[in-house]
């Protein structure tokens, strides 16, 4: 079975310092500052995941990065969002406040720049019953 590569991105000597070696940033590190946030924004329910991010989550390890999906490209870095939204909420704008968040984050925290941002909404999360009745 071929082992997967680890790739990672490197990143600029921040202005006005000396470089004194070689900064690189793993994909899964991009993918959970993403993941994050996300989660911030108000109106996301939470992030889709795999059946293996479930099963970490049952037994109590929170996984930042599931929902979120990076590639590095010769045009820049694009990262996919999978999320649910809570029902009624304007979905244009969340989504739009998702894309401004992540592109925010991931620049502050490691200086990369962008180049897509995609957000696929991949459900609605309604309230429960048992809320509405406890009037």
């Amino acid at each position: 079975m071929a082992e997967k590569e680890i790739q990672s991105l490197p990143q600029s000597t921040p202005n006005g310092k000396e470089a004194l070696g070689d900064i690189e940033v793993a994909p899964e590190v991009i993918e959970v500052i993403a993941g994050i946030a996300t989660t911030e924004v108000e109106g996301i329910f939470g992030t889709r995941g795999t059946f293996a991010t479930g099963v970490a989550e049952k037994f109590g390890k929170k996984v930042h990065g599931k929902g979120i999906k990076t590639e590095w490209t010769e045009d820049g870095l694009i990262v996919d969002v999978y999320c649910v939204v809570q029902y009624g909420v304007a979905v244009a704008h969340v989504a739009r406040e998702v894309q401004r968040q992540i592109r925010e984050s991931i620049e502050n925290m490691t200086d990369l720049q962008t180049k897509e941002v995609n957000v696929h909404i991949t459900g609605v999360q309604f309230e429960q019953a048992a809320n509405s009745k406890a009037e």
